[in-house]
């Protein structure tokens, strides 16, 4: 792992932890260890470190679709991509934390958003090819993938704030999610 990575993973860290207002870069270093001017050799200031984290996430999250196998029927990589996305931050609780606090946040950048956005691109051709093929509601892709991101959103912080786990609950969420969008 190279330094830059090594802070990246640092503040992933911190900033899931304490906030990313409550997290100094000083304190990103020292748990990188690193020291300061390494760290602003790398993000000269805590925007630019927010903004190359928010990239990192949303990097791993393509991740997600690459074994996806688009022969499938609508229905079923539909299911396939919530779950995995669900699954995806139930994996990683950090990322999760980090992206709840950035998804309005002024700090990422129009430049990040639209690059972050990639992330979700088969997602968006699901969307369309579904749309063409009268399976999906004409509704704008972009409000129908708000639509399902909020019920991720919120399927993950009910998840979290639950002391005990169940399949059941995702499988009733999937539901009202596709019978929401579906023609």
């Amino acid at each position: 792992m190279n330094k830059q990575e090594s802070i990246l993973k640092s503040a992933v860290k911190l900033l899931a932890e304490k906030g990313i207002h409550n997290t100094p870069m000083s304190a990103i270093a020292k748990a990188a260890g690193t020291g300061m001017g390494t760290i602003y050799n790398y993000f000269p200031n805590k925007e630019e470190l927010i903004n190359a984290l928010y990239l990192y996430i949303k990097n791993q999250e393509k991740d997600i679709f690459k074994a996806f196998d688009p022969n499938l029927p609508v229905k079923t990589q539909f299911e396939n991509y919530f779950t995995a996305f669900i699954d995806f931050f139930i994996s990683h609780a950090a990322y999760f934390k980090i992206i709840e606090q950035l998804q309005a946040s002024p700090i990422i950048t129009e430049e990040s958003r639209m690059e972050g956005s990639k992330s979700v691109t088969p997602f968006y051709e699901l969307i369309n090819y579904g749309q063409k093929n009268r399976i999906i509601k004409n509704i704008d892709p972009s409000e129908l993938m708000t639509f399902a991101g909020g019920a991720v959103l919120s399927y993950l912080r009910w998840y979290f704030n639950q002391p005990e786990k169940t399949e059941k609950k995702l499988s009733n969420q999937l539901k009202l999610v596709w019978d929401a969008i579906k023609e």
